[in-house]
């Protein structure tokens, strides 16, 4: 005799297809996390560096809002088995488990492909690099291993609560992890204030650079730059007060963009822009109040016809 066959229900479908989703961005942003953290704990020693600091907000935020939603989905689907053991068989679970394992296996696959190529090729395995390699081993073979022992029907009540218990502590050693390396919300905010005062200093220097090429001659004081470059001269956002600007010079061409920092950048894991262009200028700087030193690259505006003085 042949089994009945089950239909899928419309609950049944989305509550499979719920959880798989959940799964999926919960195990991404998992990485993401474990991936920013690696950043800063083992950062990569290059030429320059574009962009800001590191933050962990935005993996974290999806780890606390999607890994409980796929808890409960997965909690709703065991409940149903329990009362309807036959809808272990669905083709939508069967399918959905088989495509998870698929490409489950198809990233330690690729992940260990990766470590062997870097070796053969003669690559430098960083620690860094190896510490990535892991993550995504450790948390995708935890993937694996669920499923397949799922698929098998090998998961007893106890064993799901051991498996969940393993999840929850590699996802809040991660969190930990990432607090201790990247530090609180708090600092995050003042290290994106930091952040956002080396944009505008740079900002004013272009205007300072952009009002020399159209007047031949350095501003006395930072509000002569208001309605010469059609712009707003940006204002500390954290205090909103102005920035100092102080003119060392005419005939040197020099002066000093100053403003008060709370995170040294080395400190903060701060990746400060660089402009080899103007100087080889960099922006990196110490905590509290600090001046970057300017000048006026003669050379770039010597063919440049000035704009005498009204």
């Amino acid at each position: 005799m042949e089994p009945q066959t089950q239909k899928t229900s419309a609950k049944d479908f989305f509550l499979n297809l719920g959880a798989i989703v959940a799964l999926f961005t919960s195990v991404i942003a998992l990485l993401n996390l474990l991936f920013t953290v690696i950043n800063v704990a083992y950062p990569q020693i290059t030429t320059y560096y574009y962009g800001s600091s590191a933050s962990i907000s935005f993996p974290l935020s999806t780890l606390i809002i999607f890994f409980p939603i796929y808890v409960l989905l997965m909690w709703l689907l065991e409940r149903d088995y329990v009362t309807a053991p036959e809808k272990k068989n669905l083709g939508v679970r069967r399918w959905l488990t088989y495509i998870t394992l698929f490409i489950a296996g198809l990233t330690l696959a690729g992940d260990l492909v990766t470590v062997l190529y870097y070796f053969l090729d003669g690559q430098e395995l960083t620690a860094g690099f190896l510490m990535k390699i892991l993550a995504v081993f450790v948390v995708i073979l935890m993937v694996f291993m669920f499923y397949i022992s799922d698929i098998r029907n090998k998961l007893t009540s106890m064993s799901r609560k051991a498996w969940l218990v393993g999840a929850v502590c590699l996802l809040l050693a991660s969190i930990v992890w990432g607090f201790a390396i990247i530090g609180s919300p708090r600092s995050q905010q003042l290290i994106k204030y930091d952040s956002q005062k080396v944009s505008d200093l740079q900002n004013i220097n272009y205007q300072v650079q952009n009002y020399y090429q159209t007047k031949g001659t350095l501003p006395d004081k930072i509000s002569d730059l208001s309605g010469v470059n059609y712009s707003s001269i940006p204002v500390d956002s954290q205090t909103q007060k102005p920035y100092e600007y102080v003119l060392i010079g005419q005939s040197a061409k020099a002066y000093q963009l100053c403003a008060t920092f709370n995170k040294d950048s080395k400190d903060a894991g701060v990746q400060v822009q660089t402009y080899p262009y103007m100087n080889g200028d960099t922006w990196a700087h110490p905590a509290g109040h600090y001046c970057f030193d300017e000048s006026i690259p003669v050379s770039q505006y010597k063919n440049v016809p000035m704009v005498p003085l009204q």
